[in-house]
C-alpha cells in the first residue's frame, strides 16, 4: 500500500506543479475535507483499512462493582471520529488528517496496538483498530478528486 501511495504521490505531484499555489491550495483543502469525511465514516462502521472488523472489546465481568465504570456498549470512537479531533491541515505543499493532542495519544494506542499502565499501576493490553489508514477505494477517490479538479481547470 505504501508504493500506491507513493506512486499516487508522485503522478499527481507533477499535475499540481504545474497549477499556481492558490488552485492547489484548494484543491488539497477538498481533498482532506472528502478524506475526513471517508475516515470518519470507516471509522463509524468499525472497519480496518483492509476491510477488517476493529477486534471486539474485552467482556466485563459481573462482579460486586460492574456497575460502576462500565463501557457502555455504543460504537467505539464515536467522539473520535468527530470534526472536533479528526481534525484536517492543508495548503499548498500537502495535507494531513489526522488527529491531535490527547486524542492522538488515545488514537495511536489503537492504531498500533499497545502495552500501557494506567495511574493506579493496571495494566491493559490494547488489541490493534486501525483508525486512519487508505483504503483502495480512497486511494481511487483521492486520485479521481485531483482528475476533476485539473479537467476543470481546463
Amino acid at each position: 500500500m505504501v508504493d500506491d501511495i507513493q506512486q499516487i504521490d508522485d503522478w499527481i505531484a507533477a499535475l499540481l506543479l504545474q497549477i499556481d499555489p492558490a488552485q492547489r491550495r484548494a484543491v488539497n483543502r477538498r481533498v482532506a475535507y472528502e478524506l475526513r469525511r471517508s475516515q470518519a465514516s470507516r471509522i463509524a462502521s468499525q472497519r480496518n483499512p483492509d476491510g477488517t472488523a476493529y477486534a471486539p472489546r474485552k467482556s466485563q465481568s459481573k462482579g460486586l462493582r460492574s456497575k460502576k465504570g462500565t463501557i457502555k456498549r455504543r460504537a467505539m470512537f464515536a467522539r473520535l471520529r468527530t470534526q472536533r479531533y479528526l481534525k484536517v491541515e492543508s495548503d499548498s505543499d500537502g495535507l494531513s488528517v489526522g488527529f491531535r493532542g490527547r486524542a492522538g495519544m488515545i488514537a495511536i494506542v489503537h492504531q498500533y496496538g499497545d502495552k500501557h499502565t494506567s495511574r493506579t499501576g493496571q495494566q491493559f493490553i490494547t488489541p490493534k483498530r486501525e483508525l486512519l489508514g487508505l483504503s483502495k477505494q480512497e486511494l481511487d477517490s483521492i486520485a479521481d478528486a485531483y482528475l476533476r479538479h485539473l479537467a476543470a481547470l481546463d
